[in-house]
């Protein structure tokens, strides 16, 4: 991403740090993903304004770089009154207001009303709806389904009932929560309350040159891939997801698909196609499938991500949905980085990220 790359106390007219290729270019598209990263002055008018700022584009020869509205204040210039580049950006505005819209739906014993939720925010029902899906990927409602999924998924594990549960969590009616409760639960509320006591996981713990990696699979597929340092206290994590599942030693036709895993590790270039059991909510299955997008050898930063699913401004809740991603390798977090390219938190530990980003950059390099 462009930012500056330095300040300047300088005065109107006098020198100052110029635009390279990449601020210009963002400033002549009136790119709002940068608004915040800088802010640019232009020395004819004694003004600094946006990046997005909607206002005539003045000569590049013209214009001057600074990192921050209170360094082109002190440099002498003023914010420019269309694109108020001191003031809290239009984009930070709305997030705000879908993140307290969240918070709502979150904190509500019923799922609250449309209506309800953009008069909170201070906006009509059509551009509320319209900002919410634009930022998160999903509707208000879709947003309050899945929350409803993630408490139910919680009350099944303390109610005493399944029914009370349902109640618990938000629902309505027992109908409404079972036409979707496979796809929420991945199998029967009977079954994840008691902590899928008839699901049988297989799982095996190999040895890689980035330590132990355990595998784990349903019928229906690789439900979890794990980095570690202790056997035991990888067992013991996996033991935590399922707490009544019975967990047996893959037999040799798993240990096949084990060695597959490491290998891919090993050696980014053969690829990897595995049949995997992951249950999330619909945004956090968008920005995986994602994920599965980005080729060996390349990285996306969460706002690349967030615009690829079609939904620019949700950069937080993709990291969110990130860090949710139990199966290592296979969906890809690892390759999602920082606007500015450099490493963020990974589940199996930043050195691994960095050592897998290193290998898979070589596999593509060797494809050249």
């Amino acid at each position: 991403m462009p930012r500056a790359t330095g300040t300047s106390t300088a005065t109107p007219g006098q020198q100052a740090p110029a635009l390279d290729d990449a601020n210009w270019e963002a400033i002549s598209a009136r790119d709002v993903a940068l608004d915040g990263s800088f802010v640019f002055a232009v020395t004819t008018t004694g003004i600094y304004c946006r990046p997005s700022c909607p206002a005539r584009r003045p000569r590049r020869a013209n214009a001057r770089l600074y990192a921050t509205p209170a360094e082109a204040e002190r440099a002498g210039y003023r914010p420019c009154k269309r694109c108020l580049p001191n003031a809290a950006s239009r984009a930070g505005r709305h997030a705000e207001k879908v993140e307290q819209a969240c918070r709502l739906i979150e904190t509500a014993d019923t799922e609250p009303r449309l209506d309800a939720l953009a008069g909170a925010a201070g906006l009509s029902p059509h551009h509320f709806h319209r900002i919410f899906k634009s930022l998160l990927g999903l509707t208000p409602k879709a947003y309050a389904a899945a929350h409803r999924a993630k408490r139910v998924r919680e009350e099944l594990g303390r109610s005493a009932t399944v029914t009370q549960a349902i109640y618990n969590a938000g629902f309505n009616s027992n109908g409404r929560f079972y036409a979707t409760s496979c796809e929420a639960l991945g199998m029967t509320p009977d079954q994840f309350r008691t902590g899928a006591p008839h699901t049988e996981i297989k799982f095996a713990i190999g040895e890689s040159s980035l330590g132990l990696v355990l595998i784990a699979a349903t019928g229906r597929g690789v439900c979890a891939i794990f980095f570690g340092d202790d056997r035991e206290t990888l067992a013991r994590d996996l033991g935590k997801q399922f707490p009544q599942a019975r967990l047996v030693a893959g037999d040799p036709a798993f240990e096949a698909l084990t060695a597959r895993a490491i290998g891919f590790v090993e050696d980014p270039s053969i690829g990897l196609d595995l049949p995997l059991d992951i249950r999330g909510t619909a945004f956090q299955h968008r920005v995986w499938d994602a994920l599965r997008r980005i080729p060996v050898g390349s990285t996306a930063s969460y706002a690349e991500i967030a615009g690829a699913i079609g939904a620019p401004g949700s950069a937080r809740a993709v990291a969110k949905a990130c860090a949710s991603n139990p199966i290592a390798v296979a969906i890809p977090c690892h390759r999602v980085v920082k606007s500015d390219g450099s490493l963020s938190g990974y589940r199996g530990g930043v050195a691994r990220k960095r050592a897998l980003l290193a290998r898979e950059s070589k596999a593509g390099e060797s494809k050249l």
